[in-house]
């Protein structure tokens, strides 16, 4: 029996930490699931883990694209699969962690198949976004696929506003002359490990708090730099992410500095309150408190081994 210990929870929550601390005991190698830690000119605004901490236990998928390429979620899921069935072949054990939610759901779970669709669609939804806006892409779904429109705005209204995720959508629309909803859940995807999911969660002025001194430890350690460096290709869906943003709009000239930082934590904030809302979904998560002995994380994971 093969195990995918799963360690997932809101951003700055110590889920690194624990990670290495497992892959200690259980003698085994991590999978980073979060999704800005794959780009390897983005460090200090995605909390990459330090030196110090990648030499403590073998890591993978930390640093290892770049930001000029263009990296799904389903070749992430295709790499990862991949990279477990090598290790799986010397061990018992992984641990996958990360944040990114959907991610996740593509190694423990896997998504449905989808066509190829044309650069040449892909490139008119996105211009027509950059001219008209999220509107556009709202207004195009609802036509092209109501049944889902409908169920996004009562499931998770959020996604209404997330243009890469509402571009996918369209785009296979139009591309493949069917809704987008036509293509869920038409596969089983099976997986040769069992997953033992790890939850780490604190009361949200914790969270809170610990949020803020990340983004001021991120700030004394150079991001400013490292956002300056990147400002020049903004535009690069991998640079969509809080930490960089706000700070191009304060290179921009809209933004104060001390705005800008304010606005890191705050966004930050709420999309630790995203990620809680999204891994929450998943009875099967066991929680524990961010500041629990490790020892009694590891003595339910041995409770969970089938002998």
């Amino acid at each position: 029996m093969k195990y995918l210990i799963t360690i997932v929870g809101p951003t700055a929550i110590g889920k690194t930490a624990l990670s290495i601390a497992l892959a200690q005991h259980f003698n085994c190698e991590i999978i980073s699931c979060d999704s800005r830690q794959f780009f390897k000119e983005m460090t200090i605004g995605t909390a990459v883990p330090s030196q110090d901490e990648l030499h403590a236990a073998k890591h993978h998928f930390i640093q290892n694209k770049s930001i000029f390429e263009n990296y799904t979620v389903g070749d992430y899921e295709k790499e990862a699969l991949l990279k477990l069935d090598e290790l799986f072949q010397t061990n018992d054990f992984a641990i996958l962690i990360g944040g990114s939610g959907l991610y996740v759901d593509a190694i423990l779970k896997g998504f449905d198949e989808f066509p190829e669709i044309a650069t040449e669609v892909r490139q008119e939804v996105n211009a027509n976004y950059e001219k008209l806006g999220i509107e556009y892409l709202q207004q195009q779904l609802k036509n092209l696929d109501p049944d889902y429109y409908q169920k996004i705005t009562t499931e998770n209204p959020q996604t209404l506003q997330n243009p890469q995720r509402m571009m996918r959508f369209v785009e296979v629309c139009i591309g493949a002359q069917k809704p987008y909803s036509t293509f869920l859940n038409q596969k089983k995807n099976n997986r040769n490990f069992t997953p033992i999911l790890i939850g780490l969660d604190a009361d949200r002025e914790m969270i809170y708090s610990r949020i803020n001194q990340r983004v001021d430890i991120m700030i004394n350690q150079g991001l400013l730099e490292e956002a300056k460096a990147l400002y020049p290709n903004k535009e690069l869906n991998a640079l969509q992410t809080v930490g960089y943003r706000e700070l191009f709009s304060y290179f921009d000239g809209d933004f104060s500095l001390d705005f800008a930082v304010e606005e890191i934590k705050k966004n930050t904030r709420r999309f630790s309150k995203r990620q809680l809302t999204w891994f929450k979904r998943n009875e099967n998560t066991k929680w524990f408190d961010y500041a629990v002995n490790r020892q009694d994380i590891i003595d339910y994971i041995n409770l969970n081994l089938k002998i």
